[in-house]
């Protein structure tokens, strides 16, 4: 079973989102992330893992359709992101802004691989899963 990073993946669709003009760089974005961890007390994994991680996570949401290049005419540079129609509904499942994100979260954990294309496509389609 492939267990996700939920806290990372969201933090990394939400600089795709707001990325219009910038270098899309997780390994960064995976610094601020412990950074805000670490503020809080809360504990995070290795620094160094971490990063590896965000940049497998950019890979993994490139590969399966969740992000795709920015366009030029979008601020696209070449090295940033757009989220696609996929992305966007992963962001509105475990959105920790949005009040109950917890049992789409849970529901996604209880996946063989809740990032597989079809399998999260089913999920997303479920009216009771938000």
């Amino acid at each position: 079973m492939t267990t996700y990073n939920w806290d990372l993946i969201e933090r990394l669709l939400h600089e795709v989102q707001n990325g219009a003009g910038h270098i899309f760089t997780p390994r960064p974005y995976a610094e601020q992330y412990a950074a805000e961890k670490a503020s809080k007390g809360e504990p995070f994994e290795n620094l160094d893992h971490l990063k590896a991680v965000a940049g497998e996570y950019e890979k993994l949401l490139l590969i399966r359709g969740y992000i795709e290049p920015r366009p030029e005419d979008q601020g696209g540079n070449g090295e940033n992101y757009i989220l696609t129609p996929r992305g966007s509904s992963l962001l509105s499942l475990i959105d920790s802004s949005i009040p109950g994100n917890d049992h789409p979260r849970q529901v996604l954990d209880e996946q063989e691989d809740a990032l597989d294309e079809v399998r999260f496509d089913e999920i997303a389609s479920r009216a009771q899963i938000a």
